[in-house]
This record gives C-alpha cells, sequence and structure tokens, in this order.
C-alpha cells in the first residue's frame, strides 16, 4: 500500500511538472536599438515585435503556450550587439532570436549566432548575411540583390535616365547595395558619372552634394542605413540646388527620414519592402498600428512584426521549441501572407524576393507598383 502510495505522488509530481513545464511561456529575444544615434527606430521595431506578440498571446499562444520577449538594448553600434546576444542567449532558454535592421550588427554578431545554433530572423538587407553559410539566419525583408535590380529597372527602364549619381554609406549595407547596382547598371550599358561613399552620422554632405552637381547626373540613387542621415542630407542636398530624380533605398521613406527632411523629400522616389496599399495585410496592420500607437507604421516595425509572425509559425509548424526543427519548419515557409509581402523561403533563408516602389507625395507615401523576381533562380 505505502509503495503504490509512493509511485502515485511521483506520478502526480511529474504530471505537475510536466504541465508547469508545458505552461512556460515560449522566449524569443529581441535585440534592439533602443538607445544610440538609431534609438527612434528603435522604438518602431519594439512596438511592432510586441504587437505581433500581443495579438499571437490574446489568440491563445504557441502550442498551448504564450509567447515571451526578452528584449536587450544594442546600443544602435556592433559592440553593443555582440554584448545584447551575448546576453539573451546566456541563459539557455531563448528558443530564437530576432536582429536589428543594420547588415553590420548582423555580421557581428553572426558567428556567436552560430556557435549557439538558435533561429535568428534579420532586417539586415546585405546579401552575404543569408549567402555566407550561417544556416541559422533568416531574413524577413528583401535583399539587396533585389534592390539594386529595381532602383536600376524604375530608373532606367520607367523613367528613361541614364546619367546616374550613387550615394552609399560605407558599411556592409552600403557598400554592398552600391557594388549590386553598378553591376545592374552595368547590364543596361551604364556607368555611373559619379559614386559617392560616406560614414554613417555624418553632419556634412556638402562635398558630396557639389560631387553631385558637378558630374551633371540627372538621377540620384541612395543607400542611406540611418534615416536621420537622410534627413540632413536632403536638405543639404536642395539647399545646394540639385533637384534631380531620386531613387533611393527604404530608408528615405521611413517616417523618421521624412519629418526629419520635410519638403527636402517631396517627389522623391524609393524601394520600400513596406508599402500601406501594397496588400489587404499592410492596410490593415496599418490600421492597428495606428490605434495603437497613435504614430505612423513604417518598415521597422513591419519587419519586427512579421518575423514574430514568422518564428511562431514555425514553432507551430514543428511542433516543437527546439531550435533545429524550428530552422527545418521556417525553410519549409511558402505563401506566407506577411505584413512586408508574401513569404517563401529559399535554402538560404530569404522569404522576400521582390521591393515596392513608392512615391513622396508631399508628405504622403505614395504606393506606384511592386517588382518581384521570385522565378529567377
Amino acid at each position: 500500500m505505502k509503495r503504490q502510495f509512493a509511485l502515485t505522488c511521483a506520478a502526480v509530481l511529474a504530471s505537475m511538472a510536466f504541465n508547469a513545464q508545458a505552461a512556460d511561456p515560449i522566449k524569443i529575444g529581441l535585440m534592439a536599438e533602443s538607445t544610440g544615434p538609431n534609438a527612434e527606430a528603435g522604438v518602431y521595431q519594439i512596438n511592432g515585435a510586441r504587437m505581433a506578440l500581443e495579438e499571437i498571446n490574446k489568440a491563445g499562444g504557441v502550442l498551448g503556450r504564450q509567447l515571451e520577449l526578452r528584449i536587450e538594448d544594442n546600443q544602435s553600434s556592433n559592440p553593443g550587439s555582440i554584448l545584447a546576444v551575448s546576453k539573451l542567449t546566456s541563459a539557455g532558454d531563448i528558443s530564437a532570436l530576432i536582429g536589428s535592421v543594420r547588415s553590420t550588427q548582423i555580421q557581428a554578431i553572426s558567428p556567436t549566432v552560430q556557435k549557439v545554433g538558435l533561429p535568428m530572423v534579420v532586417g539586415g538587407t546585405d546579401v552575404g548575411l543569408t549567402h555566407s553559410g550561417n544556416p541559422w539566419i533568416f531574413r524577413a525583408r528583401p535583399n539587396d540583390g533585389y534592390s539594386a535590380k529595381v532602383i536600376g529597372d524604375y530608373g532606367f527602364n520607367e523613367l528613361k535616365l541614364k546619367k546616374w549619381a550613387i550615394v552609399h554609406a560605407t558599411d556592409a549595407f552600403g557598400n554592398g547595395g552600391k557594388n549590386n547596382l553598378v553591376e545592374v547598371l552595368k547590364g543596361y550599358g551604364v556607368t555611373p558619372a559619379t559614386v559617392q561613399g560616406f560614414t554613417s552620422n555624418s553632419q556634412d554632405f556638402t562635398p558630396i552634394v557639389l560631387a553631385i552637381k558637378q558630374s551633371g547626373a540627372d538621377v540620384l540613387a541612395t543607400y542611406f542605413t540611418n534615416s536621420p542621415d537622410v534627413g540632413i542630407f536632403a536638405k543639404q542636398l536642395r539647399q545646394l540646388g540639385v533637384n534631380i530624380a531620386w531613387v533611393g533605398s527604404p530608408s528615405i521613406s521611413t517616417d523618421t527620414a521624412m519629418k526629419l527632411a520635410g519638403d527636402a523629400l517631396y517627389n522623391t522616389y524609393s524601394i520600400a519592402d513596406f508599402a500601406i496599399d501594397s496588400s489587404p495585410e499592410a492596410t490593415a496592420y496599418a490600421k492597428r498600428y495606428r490605434d495603437k500607437y497613435k504614430m505612423e507604421p513604417d518598415l521597422y516595425s513591419a519587419w519586427a512584426y512579421d518575423a514574430v509572425q514568422l518564428l511562431a509559425t514555425g514553432i507551430r509548424d514543428a511542433k516543437s521549441t527546439k531550435p533545429d526543427d524550428i530552422r527545418k519548419a521556417m525553410l519549409n515557409i511558402k505563401g506566407y501572407k506577411g505584413i512586408e509581402g508574401t513569404y517563401t523561403f529559399d535554402k538560404n533563408g530569404d522569404g522576400l524576393h521582390g521591393y515596392n516602389i513608392v512615391k513622396n507625395d508631399k508628405g504622403k507615401v505614395v504606393y506606384i507598383k511592386h517588382i518581384d523576381f521570385a522565378g529567377e533562380k
């Protein structure tokens, strides 16, 4: 009798322990730019991620468990990013990670992510992030191989302009984008009239603007990493009398850049992975975001929202919180309608394969068209 009672108690305790463990939240680590020069972008990122988390949890969570975000500030820097990821992974109870939109930061933490073996969704767009042999990195935005094709296609074939100036940040994102665009233009028989690089967080773009003016270029293509830089550059560009067509990377149509630049960005074109009118999902998301946060959504919030939803989908499809199970399930996500677009992951971890073109119409972002390269090998 005593033995049977002991066995019954042991079974009850084991069951209680199992149920308690099953009820524990599934933890996702988020590296965010909460301080430093890109802190405003970090606010949007956290807003988008939290909004997705709340919606998922309100609907019952994943595998009968709630999701939990653990957020670490990366101080808008590479050393801060390494420290943030180290803090997130040191406890050993994180199932997946969300990185940042800065390619140079993702490059810095990639070895750590590969070592700990956790799936990480990133917003950095440098092609190499998903093409350097790290199987744990997934991208919730299109890469810059696509951005260069779309910028080149729209400027050359739609705007019919052939004398190009390229201005780019000299980091992984800017250099990668510039190199890809130069190759795309070569295919059109175009050699840029001038190519100008700059260090992010610069305050004076006068020499670059004068070089553009002297080159005689009739179209400007830009790869700016940070939205505040766009505001400074745009104002100096117009003050020095350069009013040529401008087709830029997504940073020129972010809410931050548009607020800082004002009318200096009017009538510019941008590639945009997130555009409010590009899909019913994006339109509905924008309304929910405005209602919740009383501010306009942009790519910084949209990709982070999708990152949480994609990880939740991977965990749900895998029926597991084991990192390798999630990784395999993520690679099998096909036709998922997100806020940024429709995700079909390839073997490299790229889920989106094209960009939208938008125009700044007196401070309002107007969707023009989507250009997709999903069928290309």
